[in-house]
């Protein structure tokens, strides 16, 4: 063994280089931040250049001094009303999703009702069908209804692929020990589901914040990000738009964030995280 060791090649100046570089690897959020900085210094220079004489693109500062003057008081009350709406469309669409995945898998023969159900669902506009729910229920109830009609077809693909992509060996050795169908849903395909599900909710959370949004274009609430933004661009208040526009996809992105990190510590095995020590 020493003997071996002795022999040994010492490392050449390639792979010394390689270690070097291994032991200094920049972090990962800073690509992040130098992305940020790189689109704030190119906002800056199209609005001050390019944008300057149309006053339609302000600069990072005007709106963020913006966004301060207006501070809790209209960011506030009108963000929680938009959530709310989202997050209810969000739970209402994502259930029935659910719903009927697993009801595909306990009965087959649903699969092509189902699916069908769910391309028609993505392929009508939001702000086709909006106007006709505004005028049978009025009120939040066109906001929760486009809110959970934007998350269904993600969800019910994601839940499908999901559900069948669970192990043939894990599938016959439930069969074997006479397991129904039921449970083999509940012991095999659901836990083999988690990866695919939890990547449909990412996508959905922010697609729920466009159709809460949405829903409060067409009218019929006093209050919520989509009627503060109408009222900005209605009174031609460009930084304050921006500033709406600039919270409204914060919140659709922080509504990724959460399920992401979901993601990441309920099935570490789909993020390569199994082999780490």
């Amino acid at each position: 063994m020493a003997a071996g060791l002795e022999g040994a090649a010492p490392p050449t100046e390639q792979e010394l280089e390689a270690r070097a570089t291994r032991s200094v690897e920049r972090p990962r959020w800073l690509a992040g931040v130098l992305g940020v900085v790189g689109i704030l210094a190119l906002w800056s220079l199209l609005a001050v250049t390019v944008f300057a004489g149309g006053g339609g693109v302000p600069t990072p500062w005007a709106v963020v001094a913006t966004m301060g003057a207006d501070g809790w008081a209209l960011y506030g009350p009108n963000s929680l009303v938009t959530v709310s709406s989202a997050a209810q469309g969000f739970l209402w669409g994502n259930a029935l999703a659910l719903l009927l995945a697993g009801a595909v898998l306990v009965v087959p023969q649903l699969d092509g009702l189902v699916t069908q159900l769910g391309v028609i669902s993505y392929c009508i506009p939001l702000t086709a069908i909006g106007p006709i729910i505004q005028i049978v229920f009025g009120g939040r109830s066109t906001s929760i209804f486009l809110a959970a009609v934007a998350v269904f077809f993600t969800t019910l693909i994601g839940s499908l692929l999901g559900l069948r992509a669970a192990d043939r060996t894990s599938i016959d050795l439930v069969a074997a020990y006479g397991g129904s169908r039921l449970q083999l849903l509940l012991k095999v395909r659901l836990i083999s589901a988690l990866p695919s599900l939890l990547a449909a909710l990412m996508i959905a959370a922010p697609a729920a914040m466009l159709g809460a949004i949405i829903g409060e274009y067409l009218g019929g609430v006093d209050s919520g990000l989509g009627v503060a933004l109408t009222n900005a661009q209605q009174q031609f208040d460009v930084p304050r738009t921006w500033g709406l526009a600039i919270a409204t996809g914060a919140i659709a992105g922080a509504g990724y964030l959460v399920f992401s990190l979901v993601s990441r510590v309920v099935t570490p095995w789909s993020a390569g995280q199994e082999g780490t020590s």
